[in-house]
């Protein structure tokens, strides 16, 4: 037998190719983690939606997937779908908010009422 075996995770080759695999998945999984929890507004989903509208999108998807008149069709129901869902949300959420807002401007005194005013507009402009 070879008196200089070495086992293989005391090598130091395989320690810093490990060490760069790990490095690496650390990395991208920092990146993918740090792109995907950015905020996505529903005015960014509407504003793209009213870019793309669902027969522009219909067209792509047939032309770049070579779409079956059968699966066009189940997309086309998807996108209608997905159309109102979304309307109806975007609608829910805005009752929210406004409700939200009235509470809100129950509870505080006049001069609170100005300077929250204040607030939620500069909040809505840095939002747009």
């Amino acid at each position: 037998m070879n008196s200089s075996f070495q086992p293989a995770w005391k090598n130091p080759k395989i320690l810093f190719a490990l060490s760069m695999v790990f490095l690496s998945g650390a990395l991208a999984g920092a990146v993918v983690y740090r792109l995907a929890s950015q905020p996505v507004s529903a005015k960014q989903v509407a504003a793209s939606w009213k870019d793309s509208t669902k027969e522009q999108t219909l067209a792509q998807l047939k032309k770049e997937l070579s779409l079956s008149p059968e699966q066009a069709g189940e997309i086309e129901t998807v996108l209608d779908d997905f159309s109102m869902y979304y309307q109806m949300l975007s609608s829910q959420m805005d009752e929210v908010m406004t409700q939200s807002k009235q509470r809100i401007d129950s509870v505080l005194n006049e001069e609170q009422r100005k300077r929250f005013a204040r607030i939620m507009a500069e909040l809505k402009e840095k939002r747009r």
